[in-house]
């Protein structure tokens, strides 16, 4: 058993790789709950992962390699980590920034070594807010990642150029992720509302076209924030007297407090 999977506390995110159209745990946010399990619903970032797209076969054929995802919150970093979880054989882990140290990876780096000789399973390394680690403790990763004893896939809002060492940034592909555009985010939010099994599907939501533009607006270009101002605001309208969920305008924005820009 992985380090990340007996660290008490640790985000469940990865461990356990469901299976398309699995449902996630229904008290989960619902932005947590919509995380695609395929890339035909991941919207935004096709210079990346649309078909045909270098990235995306590498993921696909499982060879890729270190990898740092440069983006604003919501962008997908994240999300792509979930979908390399769910489409390689290799062992996922997770290390936080925040709560893991040299000694824990020391720990995963003997343990990969281990799944190596034995199965030949490679090992892959999410680290979250990468740019959080010092120098110092970003030079521990290098001779792995060096080695291949593990596969780096890092994610940061901040600028690779400044906060990540120079030595990692050689041995990593760099790929920038920018805001989502408006037509994305109403996919994303279309998809919420109709998803029966992990969205508000259940709820019988309508949207008017300028009630819907509301949380576009809200979140701009963050597919988080959207679709945290959607199920605010659908919890918290009551259904009519057919069961529906009707929300115009008017409703949106005294839910919202404020009239999206």
């Amino acid at each position: 058993m992985s380090l990340q999977r007996r660290r008490q506390g640790q985000s469940d995110l990865f461990q356990k790789k469901r299976a398309p159209g699995e449902s996630a745990d229904a008290a989960a946010p619902l932005a947590e709950r919509m995380r695609p399990n395929d890339f035909t619903d991941f919207f935004g970032q096709d210079d990346i992962i649309a078909p045909g797209r270098p990235f995306r076969h590498a993921i696909e054929t499982d060879t890729l390699s270190s990898v740092i995802f440069w983006g604003p919150p919501g962008s997908g970093k994240t999300t792509l980590a979930y979908l390399i979880a769910h489409k390689t054989k290799a062992e996922f882990v997770a290390f936080s920034a925040v709560t893991s140290g040299v000694p824990e990876l020391r720990q995963l780096v003997a343990e990969a070594e281990q799944r190596s000789a034995v199965s030949r399973q490679r090992t892959i390394l999410f680290v979250d807010e990468i740019h959080r680690f010092n120098k110092a403790q970003q030079d521990a990763f290098l001779p792995h990642v060096e080695r291949g004893t593990v596969i780096l896939v890092g994610a940061t809002t901040e600028n690779p150029s400044f906060e990540v060492i120079s030595p990692l940034l050689s041995r990593s592909l760099v790929v920038v992720l920018k805001p989502l555009p408006d037509e994305a985010m109403g996919a994303i939010l279309d998809r919420a509302i109709a998803d029966r099994e992990r969205g508000l599907g259940q709820l019988n939501v309508t949207l008017s076209p300028e009630a819907r533009r509301r949380p576009i607006g809200f979140g701009n270009g963050d597919a988080r924030a959207a679709l945290t101002a959607l199920e605010f605001v659908v919890t918290q309208t009551p259904a009519g007297p057919d069961g529906h969920v009707t929300i115009d305008e008017r409703a949106m924005d005294a839910a919202l407090l404020k009239k999206a820009l």
